[in-house]
């Protein structure tokens, strides 16, 4: 992947005025911006192109987004940011588990837009390696050795505790879903299980002390998911 004051950036909206103010905030953060009106002139720009980063509109004119997001990950392997006027937690759902790393609704914050943006470039790219010690400021995550330290010092965690963690860590910055932490970890007849999920968080969040009102690790998207800060 490129770096990020070089990363190209395509935007797929159909919303002249929402392409322009992405395009200059992007461009004055230094990202080349491309830009598509509706889904086919996406996977075209997709595929001459092979951006860096995709932000998604689900709302195109001539297909639905959460296809082109499925058409997009049949071949594309780089962060996608679905942005959408689409609020309800199971298009947010629908979205991650198809395969998008975030998702920002309309209308949004450009500050918090361009974090997420600078944390999904700041990923491995899917079919890159994870990082085998993710750092944290005081908290490190040795993934090789199943080590967790807070202030140099080991902390002891559940197997689902650490599962839960580890999960978290192999992709730093995107949000995991809850029905995909419940079917990975306590299988596939507990997606719905969702308060095991709310405790062992719960527990993990005391152990790092990670405070829920103001977390410095583990951030909860409501109703959707949870992810690990990046930096």
């Amino acid at each position: 992947m490129s770096t990020q004051q070089t990363a190209t950036i395509l935007v797929i909206d159909d919303e002249p005025q929402i392409r322009k103010f992405l395009r200059i905030s992007l461009a004055s953060q230094g990202y080349k911006v491309l830009e598509a009106g509706d889904g086919a002139e996406g996977l075209n720009q997709a595929a001459l192109n092979r951006p860096d980063l995709v932000v998604l509109d689900l709302g195109l004119p001539d297909m639905d987004g959460q296809q082109l997001l499925v058409e997009l990950r049949e071949w594309l392997r780089v962060p996608v940011m679905v942005l959408s006027v689409r609020a309800s937690e199971a298009q947010k759902v629908q979205a991650l588990d198809a395969g998008a790393n975030d998702y920002v609704t309309k209308p949004f914050g450009i500050q918090e837009f361009l974090a997420r943006i600078r944390a999904l470039l700041r990923q491995p790219a899917d079919t890159q390696q994870a990082q085998a010690v993710l750092t944290l400021g005081p908290l490190s995550i040795d993934l090789a050795a199943r080590r967790v330290q807070l202030d140099g010092q080991d902390v002891a965690l559940t197997r689902k505790e650490y599962a839960v963690l580890a999960a978290l860590a192999r992709h730093p910055g995107r949000v995991i879903t809850q029905q995909q932490l419940l079917r990975d970890i306590w299988g596939p007849t507990h997606t719905q299980d969702s308060h095991y999920l709310r405790i062992v968080v719960g527990h993990l969040r005391q152990k790092l002390a990670d405070e829920p009102t103001a977390p410095r690790y583990i951030i909860t998207e409501a109703g959707v998911g949870y992810r690990l800060a990046s930096d």
